[in-house]
């Protein structure tokens, strides 16, 4: 497989701002409140500033960030761990947050910038999402343009879908994962993964596990 990417997609329109100051205000005339009044009068261009920062990836190509690969005598896992993750939920556009870690073996040594892998995470997650699709599409786009030997990403995170509303339990976490190519298939090689996911070697600048 080349180590080319496809040609960038173009950018989809610009996000609305005024729809979404005109949505919040429908939404808080209908919770009862009065968008007029002092401290609300400014939230429905707050919201949508927001809004358009935290689903700013719903416009962005995140194969960009895996435009440029290099050659290295390197075969063995390579593993980022830890990633800081934040998304919403489409199901209640409430947020869900946690860590994201993503572990693949190049093949004939294509190898990525380690800040990219943090890159393809933040793009991916900058939109609505479910965390289901979430773990699978990192997953896809690492095999997809990196064509390792194989792919594994584990996402854990908290809903505040679930811990502030519905069943109210908050820490819950909710773990998924998705594994491509050696990983599926070597037990082995998926073992040591995990293993070093939950700390089997010394964190930089921390202690022994």
């Amino acid at each position: 497989m080349a180590a080319e990417t496809k040609p960038r997609a173009r950018p989809g329109p610009a996000m609305d701002l005024g729809r979404i100051e005109r949505g919040v205000r429908l939404i808080l005339r209908g919770a009862g409140e009065n968008p007029r009044r002092p401290g609300l009068r400014e939230t429905p261009r707050r919201v949508a500033r927001m809004f358009a920062e935290i689903l700013g990836g719903i416009h962005e190509n995140p194969e960009i960030h895996l435009k440029t690969v290099h050659k290295e005598k390197h075969d063995e896992m390579v593993l980022v761990k830890n990633i800081p993750l934040y998304s919403m939920c489409e199901h209640h556009l409430l947020p869900f947050a946690g860590v994201a870690h993503m572990a693949y073996i190049p093949k004939e040594g294509r190898i990525v910038g380690l800040s990219k892998i943090a890159r393809v995470v933040e793009s991916l997650s900058r939109r609505l999402q479910v965390q289901e699709r979430l773990t699978k599409q990192v997953a896809d786009l690492i095999m997809e343009h990196l064509d390792p030997l194989g792919v594994m990403v584990v996402i854990e995170a908290e809903h505040m879908c679930m811990s502030m509303r519905g069943a109210k339990k908050p820490k819950s976490i909710t773990v998924t994962s998705a594994v491509r190519g050696s990983f599926r298939t070597n037990p082995v090689t998926r073992a040591e993964a995990i293993t070093l996911i939950r700390g089997g070697l010394t964190g930089a600048g921390g202690k022994d596990a």
